[in-house]
């Protein structure tokens, strides 16, 4: 199989769709019928192929005629349900990590009967009070994993560990998703886990979005896909405009379309590529219509993917693909240019 522009994988986070709706009824209650609505507003869109993110439907606690349900309704929306992600779950959550490993394998079995082959895990508590008092969430300081803490960090490696071998009996890949402030936060510590996991079915989610909206110093963009993109099989895309101010110390950030903030795509996807990356982009966009503008990413990612005289074997290479290789690219100054 081949790969380029015209067949790549490029799905809708479900993100963009609230999880309780105008009937007041939630989205884990909703009935086939509701739930082909929304993916037939996906499909209208331009998409093939959703993400369920479990803020619009945990399908971890569904049952197996629910699973079922929700299969057809996906079905008859006309999009493939290709991947799951479960966010605020950390699985290091002091208080509710064990129950939330738990929860992470029964999404894992619960992906395996959607027959979606990626689910995305990572660190990220639940918002704070403060944060959800924020336009911007991401302008409060949220939960802070233990960053010198060797029995925390072991209990990381052995929990993501545990997910990535059942999804592995399962046919599915793993996916670890980046994150400020956690052990996923930054691209040293992010390819020190899942180096240590050792899986090949365990990859990164490169969601460097999720840092560049910070409202503080951040490493560089393109040191971090540098260091990442040669362990990724998985990737959140979303972009924001940003200005610093070093002198008054003023940080900010709001979302962007792709092709207009701060992170080159075209750069980086034309590197990640090069490098052997062939897994799912998955579009998300916060504020206004989420959609509409994940629509127009969807587009501008098919500009900058491979023409198909220029089509790319697949699948890419293992994340333990020679290291000398990747370093012998000289990754940061590839994506400076």
């Amino acid at each position: 199989m081949t790969l380029n522009r015209d067949n790549w994988p490029i799905a809708a986070a479900m993100l963009q769709f609230p999880a309780v709706g105008a009937d007041s009824i939630r989205t884990q209650d909703a009935d086939g019928e509701a739930w082909a609505d929304v993916f037939d507003q996906v499909a209208d869109a331009g998409f093939d192929r959703v993400e369920l993110n479990d803020n619009w439907l945990r399908v971890g606690d569904l049952s197996a005629p629910r699973l079922d349900e929700l299969a057809e309704a996906g079905r008859q929306g006309g999009v493939e349900l290709s991947s799951v992600c479960i966010v605020r779950s950390s699985v290091l959550d002091p208080v509710t990590g064990e129950d939330n490993l738990a929860y992470s394998h029964r999404t894992l079995d619960a992906a395996a009967r959607l027959g979606a082959g990626v689910v995305s895990v990572g660190f990220h508590r639940p918002l704070t009070a403060e944060q959800r008092e924020r336009l911007w969430f991401w302008t409060a300081q949220g939960e802070i994993d233990a960053p010198d803490d060797p029995e925390n960090w072991q209990r990381a490696v052995d929990r993501i560990t545990d997910l990535g071998r059942h999804a592995a009996s399962l046919g599915i890949e793993l996916t670890l998703e980046m994150y400020e402030d956690t052990y996923l936060g930054t691209a040293e510590s992010s390819v020190r886990l899942v180096t240590e996991v050792g899986l090949d079915n365990v990859g990164l989610n490169p969601d460097v979005g999720n840092l560049v909206r910070l409202h503080r110093p951040i490493d560089d963009w393109r040191e971090t896909l540098a260091a990442t993109l040669p362990h990724a099989n998985y990737w959140h895309v979303k972009n924001y405009y940003r200005d610093e101010d070093p002198v008054t110390g003023t940080y900010t950030a709001i979302p962007a379309p792709l092709e207009l903030g701060l992170i080159n795509y075209r750069h980086a996807v034309r590197d990640a590529v090069a490098l052997g990356f062939r897994g799912m982009f998955v579009c998300e966009h916060y504020g206004g219509d989420g959609l509409g503008v994940s629509a127009q990413n969807h587009d501008y990612l098919r500009r900058v993917l491979p023409r198909a005289d220029r089509s790319v074997s697949g699948p890419g290479r293992s994340r333990a693909a020679d290291a000398s290789a990747v370093q012998g690219r000289a990754l940061g100054q590839e994506l400076v240019s």
